[in-house]
């Protein structure tokens, strides 16, 4: 009687919470765990530009980005070079874009103007969208004095008149340097990013894994940085979009008017000697590609953003895919009323005949 039960204790015996084998099989299984949660992460980071809006705006910008880059191998001539012998020439196969009343190639301009916005726009919006995660999200984060003194920083810089305030700190240098423009439009940039991002933040802090961050005794940084960024990351990207549009056109705006130096060559700069030797509107090569270079980078960052935001609303998302899948069945999304496929009218066709047939029938 009792060698059944030795043997049934034998069999059911469980392994020990403590054992080796139990705490490599829990390590395993949690570096799984981990993995798939970061490459879950980085899907869900990624995703916000799969649509089509961000996919045509980020192609665009792209290209923009590869002109600055290699815009040394691109622009056939010198920007600045001279050549008195062909000046106000229209487009022709030795010059793109025509030249200038001096000579100057203007497609050469254009390239190395590229470079000179995209450098700009780029060190503006980091510096903002640093300033307005660091305020933005410790003050949705704090409580009490702290949170609502950074909430008043924001509401000062969010009121602040950036154009004139830009004009007098730029027009009390000679020659401002294009860090000095860069700082300028980023210390003017990025109040409404933290804003956002502060109202966002106060609507996590009260999450059940923040709570859990916080009773486990896990530092301030460590909650801010793990836990929200991650949940924050697409209104970063909309934000970080939007503060490059604002910089890129204040840039453009100051070089036309001429209060940052003409030396520093952007689309801005070609305008304002376009507008001073009147180009307007004969020498339309003068200043078209210009004008239409800052209105196709506007619509692609533009496009970036409308995925982003389709990506963030849900309501969005859902609209979107029901009209991509409504055109892949030839379908119009726009129509007023709903159309009904001809293969399934055919089939309600005989479905309805079949029905009267019957009803006569019986």
């Amino acid at each position: 009687m009792n060698a059944p039960a030795e043997n049934t204790s034998t069999l059911v015996q469980p392994v020990g919470a403590g054992t080796p084998e139990t705490a490599s099989v829990l390590t395993a299984g949690l570096s799984t765990v981990k993995k798939k949660t970061f490459g879950s992460q980085l899907r869900a980071s990624l995703a916000m530009f799969s649509n089509p809006k961000s996919a045509t705006g980020l192609i665009i910008f792209g290209i923009f980005l590869l002109v600055a880059i290699f815009a040394p191998w691109i622009a056939p001539y010198d920007p600045t070079a001279q050549n008195l012998s062909a000046t106000l020439q229209p487009p022709s196969f030795q010059h793109l874009l025509g030249t200038t009343h001096i000579g100057e190639d203007v497609f050469s301009q254009i390239v190395y103007g590229t470079r000179g916005v995209l450098v700009v726009g780029l060190i503006a919006t980091i510096m903002a969208t640093v300033m307005a995660i660091v305020v933005g999200v410790t003050a949705g984060y704090l409580r009490g004095w702290k949170s609502e003194s950074l909430s008043a920083l924001s509401n000062v810089f969010l009121v602040l008149p950036a154009l004139p305030l830009m004009i007098i700190i730029a027009s009390q240098f000679q020659d401002p340097p294009l860090i000095l423009i860069a700082a300028v439009l980023g210390l003017t940039g990025w109040a409404w990013g933290a804003r956002v991002l502060r109202a966002q933040t106060m609507s996590l802090r009260n999450r059940d894994f923040v709570q859990a961050a916080r009773a486990n005794g896990e530092p301030l940084h460590r909650i801010i940085l793990v836990e929200m960024l991650p949940n924050l990351m697409a209104i970063i990207a909309s934000s970080f979009v939007g503060t490059m549009t604002a910089a890129v056109l204040g840039l453009t705006t100051l070089a036309f008017i001429g209060v940052i130096p003409v030396s520093n060559l952007n689309w801005g700069t070609i305008l304002f000697w376009a507008q001073q030797n009147n180009a307007f509107p004969d020498y339309w090569w003068w200043y078209v590609p210009a004008g239409l270079c800052i209105a196709l980078l506007g619509v692609a960052l533009a496009l970036i953003n409308f995925g982003i935001d389709e990506y963030v609303n849900p309501r969005l998302r859902s609209a979107g895919e029901r009209a991509r899948a409504m055109k892949k069945k030839g379908m119009d999304p726009n129509a007023a009323v709903t159309q009904v496929r001809p293969d399934l009218a055919a089939g309600a066709g005989v479905r309805s005949g079949r029905s009267k047939s019957e009803r006569s029938t019986a």
